[in-house]
């Protein structure tokens, strides 16, 4: 995998702006001082710019936002934009405009002239992480984003600093294209030769098939996978580059290939969406990815329970009772809440076999957290506040909204069953709790646990801050965060 726009740092030279091609960016504030490439640029157009920053338009921008100048005088380039910064921005608000840059550049080679800004890495960080298209199904030739020159004081240094940042950038981006791959490329099968493709990495990667889980016990996740031609499995990826003695951070991901909901089956309306509904197993192979690329000092283990949810003769039946890996019995009451059934057994199996420090599962689990969150944030659940309160502090630092939401008794009692154990779900109040409630279940009293329900945040209908419209690859910011400030050595 290669990110989609390269990005180099060099020192800044302002002999070259004049005959600079594509497209330069400076950055501005009103009432300001220029800085010494805006400068540059104000007195090749003969004022333009200082034109342009006192104007009631630029003065109406958000930090992060701004305007064009098209066929400057003095300037071989196409256009300047002018990005409204100040000298001391906090960092979404460069990323964002990092962003502003990537979404006009389109094929343009851009030149970025930036000797005083504060973050330049951050800046390029929001660039790549806004350069983004999944066109992999398009015919004709890929029109790719022109190349992005960044000057800066100290080239090197910002280079270094952007290097871990490209990482995670490689991360968000495969968790983006597995997340936009149609069912019918990405089945159970293509998806784990494709987290095997790891091992190049440095992962220890093992695939677990149906004979092999069948062994373990693991009725739930099998049951699920029952009506459909493509295998249910289980992938399990090793990153140990921390302590030799540390336990593992495990992290659990809800891999449904497809979801029709199974033989209670899904309104045909918005079906075609359900391509995503393996986005929690798509961020955890996406952190993996970040982590080895960028050779994190940590222990951490990530599963993936991958299967396809069908209406078949051999499908899971309404009323069907399954018994799990830990050996309790569920009720299936509705074969559409399915995912859960998968986390519950890679849960178990991970804890038996790791011991983690902690776990934290992901899952578009439920439609109930849209109702809640809508696509703002994601739902966030856990039995210990100590790790739930540095992983909110986490996505607050990344800007991946996200929402602690309750757990208690009297959503657990939603899922008493009279012929089975539990029942896999508690009605229609409380969906995504009572969803959080069942996987509690599979959590021993000694791991402390999240569990993030991303069903509003894996894909959007509109761009977010940092990527176009589709898949947003959420998550891999925060957890990768989570993971270098509480959980490396």
């Amino acid at each position: 995998m290669t990110l989609p726009v390269s990005v180099e740092f060099l020192a800044f030279d302002q002999t070259i702006v004049a005959q600079a091609a594509g497209r330069v960016v400076i950055f501005a504030m009103p009432d300001a001082p220029l800085d010494a490439g805006a400068r540059v640029v104000d007195k090749l157009s003969r004022g333009a710019v200082k034109r342009l920053v006192a104007s009631a338009a630029f003065g109406a921008l958000e930090q992060g936002a701004g305007l064009d100048l098209a066929f400057p005088t003095g300037m071989a380039a196409e256009a300047v934009q002018v990005i409204k910064l100040g000298r001391k921005p906090r960092v979404d608000e460069t990323r964002a405009a990092g962003a502003t840059i990537a979404k006009a550049a389109g094929t343009a080679a851009v030149l970025v002239l930036g000797p005083r800004l504060a973050q330049p890495a951050e800046l390029a960080f929001g660039l790549t992480l806004r350069a983004y298209a999944f066109s992999d199904h398009k015919t004709g030739a890929k029109k790719p984003f022109g190349a992005m020159r960044v000057m800066v004081t100290d080239h090197d240094a910002v280079a270094a600093q952007f290097a871990p940042l490209s990482a995670v950038a490689e991360g968000v981006f495969m968790t983006r294209d597995l997340v936009s791959e149609p069912a019918n490329v990405l089945t159970t099968s293509e998806f784990a030769a494709r987290l095997e493709e790891m091992r190049t990495l440095g992962i220890e990667v093992e695939v677990l098939d149906e004979d092999a889980l069948h062994a373990l016990g693991m009725g739930a996740l099998l049951g699920v996978g029952q009506g459909s031609e493509s295998p249910s499995k289980v992938v399990v990826m090793q990153w140990r580059h921390g302590a030799p003695d540390a336990a593992p951070l495990a992290l659990i991901g809800k891999g449904v290939v497809f979801d029709t909901g199974g033989i209670s089956i899904k309104p045909a309306g918005g079906m075609e969406d359900m391509t995503m509904d393996m986005g929690g197993a798509a961020v955890v192979s996406g952190v993996m990815r970040a982590l080895a690329l960028r050779n994190a000092p940590a222990n951490v283990v990530g599963l993936v329970g991958l299967v396809e949810n069908m209406p078949d003769g051999r499908a899971q039946r309404p009323g069907d009772i399954v018994r799990s890996m830990k050996g309790d019995t569920i009720e299936v009451i509705n074969t559409d809440a399915e995912g859960r059934l998968v986390l519950a057994d890679v849960m178990w199996y991970a804890q038996d076999r790791f011991a983690p420090a902690a776990m934290i599962d992901l899952a578009t689990l439920t439609g109930a957290i849209i109702v809640a969150l809508a696509h703002e944030n994601a739902g966030v659940f856990s039995n210990n506040d100590a790790l739930c309160k540095d992983f909110l502090a986490a996505a607050a630092a990344e800007n991946e909204g996200a929402w602690r939401m309750p757990l208690g008794k009297a959503y657990d009692d939603m899922l008493k069953s009279n012929n089975a154990d539990m029942k896999n779900v508690g009605g229609r109040e409380g969906g995504s709790i009572t969803a959080a409630q069942f996987l509690q279940r599979f959590v021993k009293p000694e791991t402390p646990w999240i569990h993030l329900d991303i069903a509003g945040t894996a894909l959007t209908k509109s761009e977010t801050a940092l990527a176009p419209k589709g898949a947003t690859g959420w998550g891999v910011r925060a957890l990768n965060r989570l993971i270098r400030d509480r959980f490396e050595s």
